[in-house]
């Protein structure tokens, strides 16, 4: 697949999800599954990215790029999709469009640049590593989240059916990879070394079951545990800190 057909092909596929994405994220469903992952995954990035200027890849409607802006010296944010755009907009966060692959910012403007839920979505994903490097300051971090074929969640998506995301349009219609945390180390892009790790749904097998009340809590509770124990290798979302030099 060249670059442009697959940039054509997320843009329509996160186009079409943008009208139904939040049904079921944000303060739609306060405290549940979506909200957990965001919150796990901004406090994560808050360790390296208090005070400092924040480039959010793939920000989407802004759900994560609302929590960055709290800490955050500055928070910006980029995406693919101009469906996605507008909401993140009508939250009336600094957002443009633009792709993972050429990140439309000159070298080293950003102290962290984080992607969470995206780069699984882009076949080439050493490019898109890299162009969060070059923006990247020496001395600053990159965080990227990684599917993680070691988990309960791809279990689910192996043999689950493919979710509808919008009227004739399902999750098997987007490219998907999953890298395990031994592989993620060759995705390392130069000048750039691991520092740290986080691993999120690492308990939860179905998404589904944080609609329980009881569930919730003791999930969320589980979930806060064990992210940062050994066992966050299982994590179904991996998520690396990244120190460039």
């Amino acid at each position: 697949m060249d670059a442009s057909g697959s940039h054509d092909s997320n843009r329509a596929y996160y186009d079409a999800f943008s009208e139904g994405y939040e049904a079921h994220r944000g303060d739609n469903d306060p405290g549940g599954y979506h909200e957990l992952l965001d919150e796990l995954e901004t406090s994560f990035v808050e360790r390296f990215g208090r005070g400092k200027t924040i480039l959010e890849v793939g920000c989407g409607t802004g759900l994560v790029l609302t929590r960055l802006v709290r800490f955050a010296k500055s928070a910006q944010g980029i995406d693919l999709s101009p469906g996605m755009l507008k909401h993140a907009e009508a939250r009336g966060l600094d957002v443009r469009e633009g792709s993972a692959t050429d990140i439309p910012f000159p070298d080293a403007s950003f102290d962290v640049t984080c992607s969470f839920k995206v780069l699984s979505h882009v076949p080439d994903i050493e490019t898109a590593l890299s162009e969060m490097a070059r923006v990247t300051r020496p001395g600053g971090t990159v965080i990227a989240e990684f599917y993680n074929p070691h988990s309960f969640r791809a279990l689910a998506k192996r043999y689950g059916p493919a979710g509808k995301i919008a009227d004739g349009t399902h999750e098997s219609h987007v490219y998907t990879r999953y890298d395990s945390p031994r592989a993620i180390r060759r995705l390392v892009p130069a000048g750039c070394h691991i520092v740290a790790s986080r691993g999120v749904r690492i308990a939860i097998p179905f998404a589904r079951l944080m609609k329980l009340p009881a569930a919730r809590r003791l999930f969320r509770l589980t979930e806060k545990v064990l992210c940062d124990s050994p066992l966050k290798r299982f994590g179904g979302f991996y998520i690396v800190a990244m120190r460039k030099r």
